[in-house]
């Protein structure tokens, strides 16, 4: 009996050895400061991998069991690559040492080159350096929304209607959510060329939407009380007059809304019918709608000559300091900032190759905001605009996209008064018959975040890529909270904390 469970405790132990090796996760530190190390590449054999997200950490699934010379290879800019054997790697932290730069290594790859010259020279390298032809990309997107409603304030000033209190529009109010996460993720190949819109498609293996339908807002049963009172107070011939600020608006009232369901539609329900259904096709069009997101994350590109992103392009309205050099992949790197001289958008930090003079790395952020505007009580602010962009070669021997990320941030207010007359020209007496006035006051803040991660970038050519016939009904799967097995086997980008953390309200 003993001998038996001497045998099946091994068998459990030598499952449990197996089944951990499945997958390799671990959190990546600075050996110095501690800090997480984010953008790492973590790859077998040199082989595709994944990237640790912004707190350092990964997750790799293993296609097959490893050997015993397969090595893990952990690679960042800055630091001391590291091998590990799969089959002993066990660590749950794991420490990158910042690598030294010898002033023989910096004398001999600078070449005595100018700031102003290693700039020109990316330039006239672009078409050489970058993968402008067809290629498939397996690629994973994540899409993080959150909006914030800081402000909702309406202050009924005066109403000759009973039902249109404040009481009645405190309701209103109430029912719309103050704040609203939402997460798209997808897992896909993408065909064509990177960043042209028109030439590309999307094969999406696997997608899931994160988010709380309890938090969409819907106004059917609004829509039919209001209208209730409506048809109780407002004559059928009447017309309105909206005035906001010192502008003013007739409105005809529509007869047919006193109609019953069975009449014939009118123009305006034909309208709003067609709306709805162009919202619908929206919504159900997953795949276009995400293909577009990908295409114009691409294109933000300095590689682009209409990127918003145009310190290359428009060099001389850029300012340009070499920092440093540094190491990635053991090429060696000029680390260089460029701040605007005149009213161009952004500054940031770009990492050039010393031997193909190819932008390997960029990181960049708005310096002042993109659109802002305030007129007559509306108010729009673009101020957030930052991102990182990371390229590597290719079985082409050219650099694609390896990692992008954009962060975006805007807020929308209206602050303004909002006066409704109902007005009647054929009955007797005064024309006026109902009004409303108030004071409306509105501040919304959105924050959208793209991350995109590219394992695989293969060349194939124009036949391949008409040969591929897109699946147009693709749907993502809806998860009411965060599901860590709905990615099981599946390498993608790890989840920060607050995806992790994410559930619907019962």
């Amino acid at each position: 009996m003993n001998h038996f469970y001497k045998v099946y405790f091994l068998f459990l132990f030598i499952s449990f050895h197996s089944f951990s090796q499945e997958s390799i996760n671990a959190t990546i530190l600075d050996s110095t400061s501690q800090n997480p190390i984010p953008f790492a590449t973590i790859s077998i054999n040199n082989n595709s991998g994944v990237i640790s997200n912004n707190h350092g950490e990964f997750l790799l699934y293993l296609n097959k069991k490893a050997s015993k010379k397969d090595s893990l290879i952990i690679r960042c800019l800055g630091y001391e690559s590291k091998h590990f054997l799969i089959e002993s790697f066990q660590d749950s932290i794991v420490l990158l040492s910042p690598k030294s730069i010898e002033l023989d290594e910096v004398l001999v790859s600078n070449k005595n080159y100018s700031t102003e010259e290693i700039i020109e020279k990316a330039k006239e390298n672009l078409v050489n350096n970058y993968d402008y032809n067809f290629i498939k990309s397996k690629l994973f997107y994540r899409a993080s929304n959150f909006t914030n409603v800081l402000k909702n304030e309406v202050i009924i000033k005066k109403t000759t209607i009973p039902e249109f209190n404040q009481e009645f529009v405190d309701s209103l109010l109430i029912a719309i959510p103050k704040n609203a996460d939402d997460y798209t993720e997808i897992l896909a190949n993408m065909y064509g060329k990177l960043g042209n819109i028109d030439s590309q498609k999307l094969d999406i293996i696997k997608a899931s939407h994160l988010y709380d339908k309890s938090k969409e807002i819907s106004f059917e049963g609004y829509e039919e009380k209001f209208n209730n009172i409506i048809k109780k107070h407002v004559k059928r011939d009447s017309y309105f007059k909206i005035k906001s600020g010192i502008f003013g608006t007739k409105q005809e009232m529509d007869s047919s809304f006193y109609d019953s369901k069975e009449t014939k539609p009118n123009e305006t329900d034909a309208f709003l019918e067609e709306q709805k259904k162009k919202e619908q096709e929206r919504k159900k069009d997953f795949l276009k709608y995400r293909k577009h997101s990908i295409s114009r994350l691409q294109r933000n590109s300095f590689t682009f000559e209409d990127s918003d992103l145009n310190f290359l392009e428009k060099s001389n309205r850029y300012e340009f300091k070499l920092e440093n050099y540094s190491f990635l992949n053991n090429e060696f790197v000029y680390i260089i900032s460029f701040t605007p001289k005149r009213s161009e958008d952004y500054k940031g930090t770009i990492y050039i190759n010393t031997d193909d003079f190819a932008i390997i790395r960029v990181d960049y952020e708005n310096v002042k905001a993109l659109k802002k505007f305030k007129l007559l009580g509306l108010s729009y602010n673009e101020h957030l605009k930052r991102g990182t962009l990371i390229y590597e070669k290719n079985e082409s021997n050219k650099y694609a996209l390896k990692y992008a990320e954009e962060e975006n941030g805007s807020k929308f207010g209206i602050k303004r008064p909002l006066k409704v007359i109902e007005k009647n020209k054929h009955t007797k007496g005064r024309r006026k018959q109902n009004e409303l006035s108030s004071d409306i006051h509105f501040i919304i803040s959105s924050r959208e975040k793209k991350e995109l991660v590219v394992f695989e970038n293969n060349p194939i050519t124009e036949t391949d890529f008409t040969a591929f016939e897109e699946k147009p009904k693709v749907k993502p799967i809806y998860l009411p909270k965060y599901d860590p097995e709905f990615w099981k086997g599946y390498n993608v980008i790890e989840p920060n904390q607050a995806i992790k953390d994410f559930k619907s309200i019962d």
